[in-house]
């Protein structure tokens, strides 16, 4: 069943010590080098996915493109950038593969918003990137005005809680895309949930392995991909599999 579906693996990391890693609140993650992802994927049938940086990787995108060159066709790179980026670097960067940005508000606090809304409409003009976060749910009410505004924005991992899920129904029903990833996250019924996440939206749910899974209270898991069939059906699972990433990454650009 694993392989019986083509999967975009909208979310997953790679690290590897030969590259510059970065302490975040004293965490530092072992390494997952592509060989690593390779061998932990090989019953799937992955058409490509995501590499995106963690809070302990920084600005660094060298590990990023060695990646992406490792991996090849169908992947591409989410990174971190600051606001002091040129416009030369982010157009280089796209042609290296990379995709969107990412502000990780769950790690790094809300100085992280303080260059949003201006990073978002630059890198759209600029790439047609768009931007990717990771933020509680909870804290989407302060953020909704802003995001519904933005050209193009997925939050990862289903908002992590519970309490912010109304907020994540308004924001998909917005074209807000949703990474159905990090099932280990969050603390809610996942396979209650999803059936009507995707009635709001068919085009918003994207799912990844969020592998390796770094501080997540429990790994990833094939049930997880299991999960996702159990919940819409074998005839309702291409758009979160593999369609809707593709055409938001555009691996082929």
């Amino acid at each position: 069943m694993l392989n019986k579906f083509k999967l975009f693996d909208s979310h997953l990391h790679i690290i590897n010590s030969q590259f510059p890693l970065v302490e975040n609140n004293g965490y530092l993650p072992d390494e997952f080098t592509y060989h690593d992802y390779l061998d932990r994927t090989a019953s799937y049938d992955i058409c490509g996915g995501a590499i995106v940086s963690g809070s302990f990787q920084g600005y660094d995108q060298s590990y990023l493109i060695s990646a992406l060159e490792k991996l090849g066709n169908g992947f591409v790179g989410v990174t971190q950038l600051p606001h002091t980026v040129t416009d030369e670097e982010i157009i280089n960067l796209d042609k290296l593969g990379i995709r969107a940005v990412r502000f990780n508000i769950k790690r790094s606090g809300p100085e992280e918003l303080k260059h949003l809304t201006t990073m978002a409409h630059r890198i759209y003009d600029l790439a047609h990137w768009h931007v990717e976060l990771y933020v509680d749910s909870k804290d989407l009410p302060d953020l909704y005005n802003t995001l519904i505004n933005l050209p193009s924005v997925s939050i990862d991992h289903l908002g992590l809680s519970k309490q912010g899920l109304n907020t994540v129904k308004k924001l998909i029903g917005h074209n807000v895309k949703l990474k159905a990833t990090g099932f280990g996250r969050v603390d809610f019924d996942v396979k209650a949930i999803l059936p009507e996440l995707n009635s709001i939206n068919p085009s918003a749910l994207m799912f990844g392995t969020d592998l390796p899974s770094t501080r997540a209270l429990r790994k990833y898991e094939d049930k997880d991909f299991l999960l996702v069939i159990e919940a819409l059906g074998e005839d309702g699972v291409d758009n979160i599999f593999s369609k809707n990433a593709i055409e938001l990454y555009r691996p082929d650009k």
